[in-house]
């Protein structure tokens, strides 16, 4: 035995031996290998604590909450980028975008579904987003940039979101008809009243000129009878002479 063996108390040598005993069998390093099995990362902590939406009430009191928090704050929360790969069974995954999508003008300046990059006759549509969090059914209004292929697979199911569009345009269409009408209605009405004030202008007139015609008629009368009578007065004084 060598001599460190020697100065060993019996429950280290013990140890010693078993160790070298054990490592000298096929297999036997396994077992000194940790257990990683309950190991986690920042991104298994973000998707623990992640959160679609969080409100002016919610509080990070944990630090794996803070971290969720922290990467939430560094989205870009106006347009969405979604997975229509199970659009046949209306369902749809939507998330926001990050910092290298917004460069790139993905989900804005190019269609938002994942998978498509097409940048011609892109429709906007706002999708009444409905997800499961934290065990609590959610919904969140978001908009969506997508090519005309990947709009019909959005609206796959149902056609509400672009029935609504419809909907919207003809009440539009109707308002603006409805503006006409009264528009013309009231030219008409305008019309009227300047026809009405145009006749009794007119009327006006001639009752003017009956009247001017009939002062005219009097006056003549009154120097006519005048001028008898002053006739007259003068016969009478040429007898009297």
């Amino acid at each position: 035995m060598s001599a460190r063996l020697r100065n060993l108390n019996p429950y280290e040598l013990h140890k010693y031996l078993v160790n070298v005993y054990c490592l000298n069998n096929k297999g036997a390093t396994n077992l000194l290998t940790r257990d990683a099995s309950k190991d986690r990362t920042d991104l298994d902590i973000i998707r623990e604590n992640h959160k679609f939406l969080w409100e002016e009430d919610d509080v990070a009191d944990t630090w794996e909450r803070q971290l969720a928090k922290k990467y939430y704050d560094k989205l870009f929360k106006e347009y969405c980028i979604c997975d229509l790969s199970r659009y046949k069974e209306n369902k749809v995954a939507l998330r926001w975008r990050i910092e290298k999508e917004v460069v790139l003008g993905k989900g804005q300046f190019q269609c938002g579904n994942k998978k498509c990059n097409s940048d011609q006759e892109l429709k906007s549509w706002e999708v009444n987003f409905a997800y499961v969090e934290e065990g609590e059914r959610k919904n969140a209004l978001v908009k969506l940039r997508l090519c005309p292929d990947c709009s019909v697979k959005l609206n796959y199911k149902s056609k509400r979101r672009e029935i609504k569009r419809l909907k919207k345009n003809r009440k539009s269409k109707k308002d603006r008809g409805k503006n006409v009408n009264n528009k013309k209605s009231e030219e008409n009405s305008t019309e009227a009243t300047e026809t009405v004030n145009e006749a009794s202008t007119s009327s006006g007139i001639q009752t003017t000129e009956n009247n001017q015609e009939s002062l005219w008629k009097k006056g003549v009368q009154e120097t006519e009878e005048k001028s008898r009578e002053e006739e007259f007065e003068e016969y009478l004084e040429d007898l009297l002479l």
